[in-house]
């Protein structure tokens, strides 16, 4: 998601990253990515972990009169049918730079997405995402952060689903800083604990804000000239708001946010080598029991763990789009041992990787007919 494509995903997958797969984005991952997804979908809704937990979550303080507060139903709806006007299937890129929109009009199964730094507006619907042991639901008037490369699936909870996806950039958003400069009055939120995911709801304001920045495409000739100042418009109001402390964190290069990113790029663009805790702690300078605390406080998994789903996503991509077999994909994904990657991929997905594959063209080949009677 956002998010964008199945098995690479505005919401990515391995090869490629930006509601991307690795690959786009400031950090970038094997393939390409910027809510990018994967071309496939798994079965079965994800288990929920023991333990599980959701990342950070600023609450609503008027949840009962969510739609007053954002000015009425007509606002958000604005939004989604300005979404539903450009989308170009499930996941489309746009004309307006970093911004990809997700439409969806009935319930699919869950799907593998790898997340690239971004933020996703929710106009309409409902999804959970789980990463690791964490989980977390967001639908209509929410946005989402996530400040790092994160390989999640996806569980679309209602339909129509509308979503605009706005892809970081870390220097533009410098660049916002710097011009600020403190001159800001309005007090920041304090951070909340240590992640790289955070929900909130909409402001009045920022739903304006996105709604005309999506409406660009509707006038063509409006982009160059307008796309980015309502970009920074956009990025200054969540500068002044809950998402304000973690954004600033994503623009310092030497905190330790920022290490954490680096070891979850340094993993998506090296997952198919063999990897030890100690080689990644170098990359990120931090010793291997700092990394494992703070790299699972902002993913939901440690660093290896994070490793095997970005090789089982890129397996499943590669299995569903070729010809190809299921030792051969093994190898190119990095196993030593066929044996231990069909016993993985069958924990995952509930299914030997032939018949997994099997039943995803499937399923791609019936949407796509589907698509077409329409």
């Amino acid at each position: 998601m956002p998010e964008r494509g199945p098995i690479h995903g505005p919401e990515h997958m391995p090869g490629q990253v930006s509601e991307q797969v690795p690959g786009q984005v400031s950090e970038q991952v094997p393939g390409q990515v910027a809510e990018q997804v994967p071309d496939q979908v798994a079965d079965q809704v994800p288990e929920q972990v023991p333990g599980q937990v959701s990342p950070d979550r600023v609450p609503d303080l008027m949840p009962d009169l969510m739609p007053d507060r954002l000015g009425g139903l007509g606002r958000l709806d604005s939004l989604a049918a300005a979404i539903a006007r450009h989308n170009e299937g499930l996941w489309s890129d746009s004309a307006v730079p970093r911004l990809t929109l997700v439409a969806l009009d009935e319930l699919i199964a869950p799907v593998d997405l790898l997340y690239a730094p971004m933020i996703c507006f929710i106009a309409d619907g409902a999804k959970r995402t789980v990463a690791g042991d964490r989980s977390w639901v967001t639908g209509r008037g929410d946005m989402f952060l996530n400040s790092l490369v994160l390989p999640v699936t996806c569980t679309f909870e209602q339909a129509p689903y509308r979503s605009a996806v706005l892809h970081l950039d870390g220097r533009l958003l410098a660049d916002l800083l710097l011009e600020l400069d403190g001159t800001d009055p309005r007090p920041l939120p304090r951070p909340g604990a240590p992640g790289g995911q955070v929900t909130a709801p909409m402001t009045p304001e920022l739903l304006d804000a996105v709604t005309r920045w999506v409406r660009l495409l509707d006038t063509p000739d409006d982009i160059r000239p307008l796309a980015s100042r309502i970009e920074a418009e956009i990025l200054y109001r969540l500068l002044a708001g809950p998402l304000g402390p973690i954004l600033r964190q994503y623009t310092l290069a030497d905190s330790g946010e920022a290490r954490v990113r680096a070891a979850a790029a340094y993993i998506s663009t090296h997952y198919a080598e063999p990897l030890s805790i100690a080689t990644i702690a170098a990359t990120a300078h931090m010793s291997p029991a700092t990394l494992h605390r703070h790299f699972k406080a902002a993913t939901g998994m440690s660093p290896l763990r994070f490793q095997k789903h970005l090789r089982l996503q890129e397996a499943r991509r590669q299995l569903v789009a070729g010809d190809t077999t299921a030792a051969l994909v093994a190898e190119a994904v990095g196993y030593a041992s066929a044996t231990q990657f069909n016993r993985e991929y069958r924990r995952t997905y509930g299914l030997p990787p032939a018949q997994d594959a099997s039943r995803l063209r499937g399923r791609l080949t019936g949407a796509r007919g589907r698509a077409q009677a329409d």
